[in-house]
Order: structure tokens, then sequence, then C-alpha cells
């Protein structure tokens, strides 16, 4: 099966990274890469001087991309991966939106952070957007810090309480099956008390859809899913975190500022949004 990949970049070292994480992680493959860069200027520019600054702006974009290429074709060796560049003059999300929906796109790999790195944020603006604003495809987005590595173990918080459906989970069931990973189905309870009949009946499909994989359930008990999932993660260093985006802003929420000392894994290990596209 053919996967088609779409990788944003602004020419920064995490965008780099970011690629070189997606190429690594699905190198026995058959992929096509769709490299993006979008440009864009002030729309206060005069209209000689805009079309002038287009130009320029054109011109830096596509030879940042043929130097991608370039390298790409020293360091990729493998004969199953064929990559596009494009070039596009835009909104990063919309057009990302755009080529998605046009090219079938299976998944989007993204770095946390662009060129205007910065200690103080978890993750760049453009990169909460795209989990955000993304709703038909999943997202991942890899660290600055990130390195590929063998892949043992993704960590999938849930707190069983909706009813989700197979075809939601088959980029994370692609992902543990090429890779081997067991994927480690986390819940945390604010209170001593078991599952209910929903809750029950929901881990068992998710037990279906995981059939064939190595995969175990887990329970914590914290107030504060956050931190319950920050130590899980760390406590076993885990290689990977996929969480469901069932609701506006979760991701917004979840890598706010005010949760950066509680989340330390996000600064190493990657994340995969998948979508409740019922939402």
């Amino acid at each position: 099966m053919k996967r088609r990949l779409l990788l944003p970049t602004d020419f920064s070292r995490n965008a780099q990274n970011a690629i070189d994480y997606a190429i690594n992680l699905f190198r026995d493959e058959v992929c096509e890469f769709y490299i993006l860069n979008t440009y864009s200027i002030e729309a206060y520019t005069m209209e000689l001087a805009l079309a002038r600054d287009l130009e320029e702006s054109k011109k830096k974009s596509i030879a940042g991309l043929s130097n991608i290429l370039e390298r790409l074709s020293v360091t990729d060796e493998s004969i199953n991966h064929k990559f596009h560049m494009v070039s596009e003059c835009g909104s990063l999300v919309d057009i990302m939106t755009d080529i998605v929906d046009k090219r079938d796109i299976d998944i989007v790999i993204m770095g946390t952070k662009g060129a205007t790195d910065s200690s103080i944020d978890i993750y760049g603006s453009q990169t909460v957007l795209a989990m955000e604003k993304i709703r038909n495809c999943p997202v991942m987005a890899i660290p600055s810090k990130a390195r590929f590595k063998e892949i043992k173990d993704i960590v999938f918080p849930t707190s069983y309480s909706l009813h989700y459906k197979k075809h939601d989970f088959q980029i994370l069931v692609d992902i543990a099956k090429i890779t081997k990973a067991a994927i480690s189905v986390l819940n945390v309870l604010d209170k001593d008390e078991g599952l209910d009949e929903d809750q029950l009946n929901n881990q068992n499909r998710l037990k279906d859809y995981f059939e064939g994989l190595q995969y175990s359930f887990h329970t914590l008990n914290n107030k504060n899913v956050q931190i319950a999932v920050n130590s899980f993660v760390e406590s076993r260093n885990s290689d990977m975190v996929v969480f469901i985006n069932k609701k506006h802003n979760f991701f917004r929420n979840l890598l706010s500022k005010t949760m950066a000392k509680n989340l330390g894994y996000h600064s190493v290990v990657p994340v995969l949004a998948l979508h409740d596209l019922r939402n």
C-alpha cells in the first residue's frame, strides 16, 4: 500500500528533523512525500513592491526546496520513496488542509517549532493550529530534541468515554505494525472506582481494533490527567504519545504554557493527534 505524507518546512533545523523522522519511520514503506513550503508578504505592500517581493519569496522557497531534494537524494537510499516539492503562497494551515484533501494525504508530520524557536512555548502556534484545524487527517508533531530511534512503546491515554470507530485508529495500528511497538492504553481516574458498562464496552472495542498487536491496559489514580500521563510516559521511557482530539481547543489547552512544568515528555517524545471525525 502506498502512503502519502505531507511534510511542511520553513527550512529550519526543527523542520528538517521532522522530515528525517518521517523518512526513517516509514523507511521500508512505499511512500510519496509532499514537502511543502509556504510564503507570504504583508498585505499593505504597494502593488509594484508586492509583485517584486512575491517573486523573490517564490525564488527563495523553490531554492530551499531544491536544497532539501538534493540532500535527500544523498541521505535517503530507499527505492520506495518518491518526493514532491510544493511551494505555495498563503496561510500554512489553509494550504495544508487543501493539500490533504486534494492529494489524499494519510498523515501530516511536522516539527513542533519553526525558525522562530522559543524556549517558552512548548509547541509553536502553527503546529497547534494544524492539530486543531486539520480534521480529516492525523497530524504528528516531532519535538526538536526528538531523534528517530526504535519505537517500542506507544502510549494512548483514554477515558473510554467515547465510542470510537476502527478507522479512527488506522494510522496508529499501521505504525504499531511497522515498528512492532506495544500500545499502552492508559486510563486516569480521579477517584477510586471502576469502569461502567459503556466504558467496558469501549475498552473491549479497542481489543478488537488492536487485534494482532501487542497492547496492554493501565489505570492510574490522579486528579490531574496531564501530570499522570507525564509520569506514566517518563517512567516507561515511552517513544510516542497518541491523543484523540475530540473537542475544540483540545491541543491548545493540552500544550499551554501553564502546563509546561508538568509535561516534560513533550520536549522529546513525538505526539500523534488523531481525530474523532464526528466533531
